[in-house]
């Protein structure tokens, strides 16, 4: 038997998915939650087999919640159920955790077949998704010609750029002046060839730097 927990934030396809999954013999739906803080608070995680997971939860983020619950229960296989294609999602949810990806939309038999594909221990993906992750693979091996390799300082700070902290935050954090970072910073955006933080955490990802 396969124990099976959906995080879903659209209450009707909730019900939806838990009225169409519990019909199959081989699948019991043990939780279903409606946010990603709902789901954290769940104490029957250790009987769960697959989670099927939202990226687009309302305040907590679906990357978040699988990082988290991949960092407390490596054994748990987590499937992204999403509208969400773009490869900077599907690199992200990989890197948190995530053994599958599949997009909202797809035949309720692939749905069924990822279900149990994860749980067998495979990584199940439309081919377009399949194609993203190889194409995000062979650009983070090698990059561009024209561009500059970033320091370890360099990209220690946009890591902690990509968890959400301001450059006050990151220059307490390595006990410098917010003078000092914003210099490292223009020299990342320059770098990277970005003109954001959320152009270069991109990039960043894409050059497997974080």
């Amino acid at each position: 038997m396969l124990n099976l927990c959906i995080v879903e934030d659209n209450r009707l396809l909730l019900d939806l998915l838990r009225a169409f999954l519990s019909k199959e013999t081989d699948i019991l739906v043990t939780a279903c939650h409606a946010s990603a803080e709902e789901a954290l608070a769940y104490d029957g995680w250790g009987t769960v087999d697959v989670l099927l997971a939202d990226l687009g939860l309302p305040e907590m983020s679906g990357v978040s919640l699988i990082s988290t619950l991949h960092s407390r229960h490596p054994s748990l296989s987590i499937l992204v159920y999403t509208v969400h294609e773009d490869s900077a999602s599907v690199i992200e949810a990989i890197r948190a955790g995530a053994c599958g990806y599949l997009v909202k939309g797809s035949p309720p038999e692939t749905l069924l077949a990822s279900i149990r594909e994860v749980f067998a221990g495979g990584s199940p993906m439309t081919p377009k998704i399949a194609r993203y992750v190889l194409s995000q693979l062979q650009l983070a091996t090698e990059p561009p010609p024209d561009s500059e390799a970033l320091s370890l300082r360099e990209i220690k700070i946009l890591r902690l750029l990509e968890s959400g902290a301001s450059n006050k935050q990151v220059a307490a954090d390595l006990g410098v002046s917010p003078h000092t970072i914003h210099t490292h910073i223009k020299n990342i955006y320059r770098k990277l060839q970005a003109h954001s933080r959320a152009e270069a955490v991109r990039k960043g990802l894409v050059r497997g730097l974080l």
